[in-house]
């Protein structure tokens, strides 16, 4: 076991602060990033505009506002739905979502909206990708069934859920246009972390506890030992 000086931890703490700044600005938090950098005397990763812009599209989108968040990444980057058109599909087709949701509202609501969006924006990409296909005859179907005896995976569609996965598709492909980065650090440090316990657990069959600690809570301990260096163990 090797004992880490004060100036060794002090690092390591800036480097957590680092990883909580990335996941605020990724994550679309500008004020909360804001207010960090100043409490961790912190320099902004990127700018407060850009933030607020993909603030903004996460936002028309969780509330259902499709065609605003298209509006929006079309002002941003006319490029981004060019260039990724399984993005532009799911975008349409949340939008094809939402006008079903609309229309059959009420008993004998006028589904000629849906059918004419569908017909005109999603048929003929539909008509070149046998999965836009199968999206677009399963997302038709909320208009012949009623909702409230659909099956789970048609369900599923008029969720929140559904708003919320496109929704973080849209900033990934946004960062990563911006900024050539798709998701936070440290949800790839999670996933690597649980990835190299599984292998150990796998392979080596050794007894590991449930919960490994990261050796970054000594602080409290060692000031009470009164220890003028602080020395975590790691």
């Amino acid at each position: 076991m090797r004992l880490v000086t004060r100036t060794e931890a002090n690092r390591a703490s800036s480097d957590i602060n680092a990883l909580i700044l990335d996941y605020l600005t990724v994550a679309g938090y500008p004020n909360a990033a804001a207010r960090f950098c100043t409490e961790a005397n912190l320099n902004p990763q990127q700018d407060n505009e850009d933030i607020e812009v993909r603030q903004r599209i996460q936002k028309s989108i969780h509330q259902g506002d499709i065609e605003a968040a298209i509006q929006t990444l079309n002002d941003l980057d006319p490029s981004i739905l060019d260039e990724h058109g399984s993005l532009h599909f799911a975008l349409l087709r949340l939008q094809l979502v939402e006008l079903i949701r609309k229309c059959t509202a009420s008993p004998g609501g006028d589904i000629t909206p849906a059918l004419e969006f569908a017909t005109t924006m999603l048929g003929p990409r539909a008509s070149q990708d046998t999965q836009f296909l199968e999206d677009l005859e399963k997302t038709m179907t909320l208009l012949v069934f009623p909702h409230d005896s659909l099956d789970p995976t048609l369900a599923a569609l008029l969720q929140p859920g559904l708003r919320r996965e496109v929704a973080d598709q849209v900033n990934k492909v946004v960062l990563q246009h911006q900024y050539h980065q798709h998701d936070a650090a440290i949800r790839k440090f999670l996933m690597t972390r649980v990835w190299s316990e599984t292998v150990v657990r796998n392979e080596t069959k050794k007894d590991l506890p449930p919960r490994i600690e990261l050796g970054l809570d000594g602080d409290d301990e060692d000031k009470q030992n009164g220890h003028d260096e602080q020395m975590v163990t790691t």
